[in-house]
């Protein structure tokens, strides 16, 4: 039986191997994607607290019409921190400065990117749930535009991100599909079904005969051959490896299929569909030319008046979410697209059990009145196992202890197909030798 392991061992690691290993490379150049953003470019990120009280959220973006004039603001990121910059998220005109491209299949939202609350978040309760690499594309793979820092005490702006142009695009694309598209995304998917047989297939064949060999395969042997190095370094570390590269298989699942997606729903008997965002009353005779809280949008030939946006402010919808939920880490502000939309606000507590795990509430974009509350803990069961995914696949769950076993152990996952192959040309190597000496003897 342990013949027919080995086979099934090594011909799935032949057929995957180079994509496992890429992907392991790429997943631990992620790890740290937010913490090198934000020490590669502290100026967009940090500011110095000032003594002056902070700018009206309508000066901030009155500096971002100023700065970006043919863009469109879509939502406002305000952390209660006092060193945090405001992030403003831009959606640009077609063909204008950073405008926005057609969705690219096989790019996965991951932590730590800008004004995460206001666009969508494949798999953690936006729109469709289970349709990870569909859903994702309308809002946060291709489709959004760039990110404005505003320092709230100044107005001044401190910086943009285009984050298609950054150096973490192009590890997520590798990542997600081996910049392949839909084929390269199905590629990764399968090459992932196979990596959780071969990990299977490999403890299988770890599994000690006696306690003596328990002990030899639970240490490497430095003083050893490179040979007996190379072959503990696979095998031990392996073990020591495995379930954690399980749990990373296994979630990145939800981002290549679809129907892996639909089973998270299945088996927590939950609905994949949210129920569509309540909307606004339009006062009567109210001709909105532009959506309310969108003093924000206002341009000269469109001045924020009662007779063109007669709703919120922007500092208003702030003002609102505060009293709901004074002691939030961030107020993330999503503004309506059209004149009966309602103007969505995602609040960060600060025990929450990870980054995205908010609570929402939808005001009248006219009255401010509350049309709808939800808290984490509304949401339904499959909307919170599946919104676990992205923190654990990331190794963002428990902080910086979690980050760093995830790196150190996708980089192990870049060394296993290495090893594994010097283990099966070795191992080719002694058959050859051996049948040599059959036919001499012969």
């Amino acid at each position: 039986m342990k013949i027919f392991f080995r086979n099934l061992h090594l011909y799935l690691s032949l057929a995957s191997g180079l994509v496992v290993a890429v992907v392991c490379f790429t997943g631990g150049v992620l790890v740290f994607e937010k913490e090198l953003e934000q020490a590669w470019h502290p100026e967009r990120y940090s500011v110095v607290p000032a003594t002056t009280p902070r700018q009206p959220l309508t000066q901030l973006t009155a500096a971002v019409r100023a700065y970006k004039p043919d863009a469109r603001i879509t939502g406002l990121k305000v952390y209660a921190d006092p060193t945090r910059t405001v992030e403003i998220s831009l959606a640009v005109a077609p063909g204008g400065p950073g405008g926005e491209r057609k969705p690219e299949a096989g790019r996965p939202e991951r932590g730590g990117q800008p004004n995460e609350g206001a666009r969508e978040k494949s798999g953690e309760g936006r729109g469709k749930e289970g349709k990870g690499g569909k859903e994702a594309g309308k809002g946060g793979e291709g489709g959004r535009g760039p990110v404005v820092f505003v320092n709230p005490y100044t107005a001044a702006v401190t910086g943009e991100l285009n984050y298609r142009e950054t150096f973490f695009f192009s590890m997520m694309a590798l990542h997600r599909g081996m910049v392949g598209g839909a084929i390269g995304k199905l590629v990764v998917g399968v090459s992932t079904l196979l990596f959780l047989v071969i990990i299977g297939t490999g403890l299988v064949l770890w599994w000690p005969a006696s306690r003596k060999a328990m002990r030899q395969r639970l240490q490497v042997k430095w003083g050893g051959g490179w040979k007996r190095l190379n072959h503990d370094l696979h095998v031990v570390l392996g073990f020591y490896s495995a379930l954690v590269l399980f749990v990373f298989a296994f979630t990145g699942l939800a981002w290549s299929f679809e129907w892996f997606n639909k089973g998270i729903y299945a088996v927590t008997n939950s609905p994949m569909d949210r129920p569509e965002p309540p909307v606004s009353v339009v006062p009567a005779g109210t001709t909105a030319l532009i959506p309310a809280a969108s003093a924000a949008n206002a341009t000269p030939a469109q001045p924020a008046t009662s007779a063109t946006a007669p709703g919120l402010s922007a500092d208003a919808v702030l003002s609102e979410a505060q009293k709901l939920a004074p002691n939030a880490v961030y107020y993330s502000l999503q503004l309506p697209k059209d004149a009966t939309g309602s103007i969505k606000v995602a609040t960060l507590r600060p025990n929450a059990v990870y980054d995205n795990a908010t609570d929402e509430v939808y005001l009248d974009q006219y009255s401010g009145s509350v049309l709808k509350r939800q808290t984490y803990e509304q949401r339904n069961l499959g909307q919170r196992v599946r919104g676990l995914f992205k923190p654990v696949h990331t190794g963002a769950i428990f902080g910086w202890p979690s980050k760093i076993v995830s790196l150190v152990v996708c980089l192990l996952g870049v060394t296993f197909p290495i090893t594994g192959t010097i283990m099966w040309l070795n191992r080719l190597k002694k058959g050859r030798k051996k049948q040599r000496k059959l036919a001499t003897a012969a």
